[in-house]
């Protein structure tokens, strides 16, 4: 079998879901940033739109972005609703990563692309950065806090684009659990 495919196959497997809270320590040299937002751009993109627009995040912006999640929790959550602990992870997450990307997305005109392909763009965009990730021991979470519908006016006050989620980065721990898939016969069929 192909040694590249088999490496592909490798980290595709390998890749996981890694939460701020389980990050090591260390920065992430930009160098590693650039490179892995330079992938993510090779993502299939209809009509070679490339509608991800991505909002890199660090040092002392972390510490912004952390009150400005805990903030939109509580003025957004009803009393009964709210969780103490639930307000406490929206202000740890920033502050527990490296980096973060906000994933934001300008669309094209609807009459051009429909919106989901961009979408679909943005997430073939976001499994690349992913991959790249996973290849580089660097963990990776892909969060979607209720407080997105506000963040695209935050990174862009224009109101061009729209913010699809937050990508926290921070070094993965040495162990990073197992995993599985259902088979591709359980999810394949003929017709």
């Amino acid at each position: 079998m192909n040694s590249d495919y088999q490496i592909l196959s490798r980290i595709i497997r390998n890749r996981r879901s890694v939460f701020p809270n389980q990050f090591v320590p260390g920065q992430i040299p930009e160098e590693l940033v650039d490179g892995l937002i330079a992938q993510a751009t090779w993502a299939p993109t209809h009509k070679k739109t490339e509608p991800w627009r991505l909002v890199r995040i660090r040092g002392e912006k972390l510490r912004d972005l952390s009150e400005f999640l805990a903030d939109f929790y509580k003025k957004n959550t009803p009393e009964e609703k709210f969780s103490e602990i639930k307000w406490k992870k929206a202000g740890e997450r920033p502050l527990q990563s490296a980096y973060v990307l906000a994933l934001c997305i300008e669309r094209s005109p609807a009459e051009l692309i429909p919106a989901w392909e961009e979408t679909a763009a943005l997430a073939c965009a976001v499994q690349n950065l992913w991959l790249g990730c996973a290849a580089l021991g660097i963990g990776a979470y892909w969060s979607t806090p209720d407080a997105i519908r506000s963040l695209g006016k935050l990174f862009d006050p224009s109101g061009k684009e729209e913010c699809l989620g937050l990508f926290y980065m921070g070094w993965a721990p040495q162990e990073v659990p197992d995993s599985s898939r259902k088979s591709p016969q359980e999810i394949s069929r003929y017709w």
